[in-house]
């Protein structure tokens, strides 16, 4: 008898990224796209994706970037922030390959289950 578990990408952790590995394909980042929120976006030269969150305040947008910041510490996988009073834009991209990687995939889904508490209350 087999124990047949699935594992959702935001149960992985990143894997250290020194280069010397190719960035995903442009058909491997719509794969991985499709396991997010349909709020993420791809860039058009397929080399990161973002999203834009949006709060009720400027509190809750920094509860929600601190959340970010311990995240990507413990990850060791650090998205660029675009900061507003209301709202917050998340990029990633890999930067020693030039492109998207897994790390990219695995950070946006843990950054969508620390979105939840705040879904639905924005303005």
């Amino acid at each position: 008898m087999s124990d047949q578990t699935t594992c959702s990408i935001a149960d992985k952790h990143c894997v250290p990224c020194h280069g010397g590995i190719p960035p995903m394909t442009n058909h491997e980042i719509q794969n991985a796209v499709k396991q997010l929120s349909k709020d993420w976006q791809v860039s058009e030269n397929h080399q990161s994706i973002h999203r834009d969150f949006k709060f009720k305040n400027y509190y809750q947008t920094i509860a929600f970037v601190n959340a970010i910041a311990w995240m990507a510490h413990i990850e060791n996988h650090h998205p660029d922030l675009e900061v507003s009073y209301n709202h917050c834009v998340v990029r990633y991209t890999t930067h020693a390959i030039n492109g998207l990687s897994d790390n990219d995939f695995i950070c946006a889904e843990k950054i969508d289950a620390l979105f939840l508490p705040f879904a639905g209350k924005t303005v």
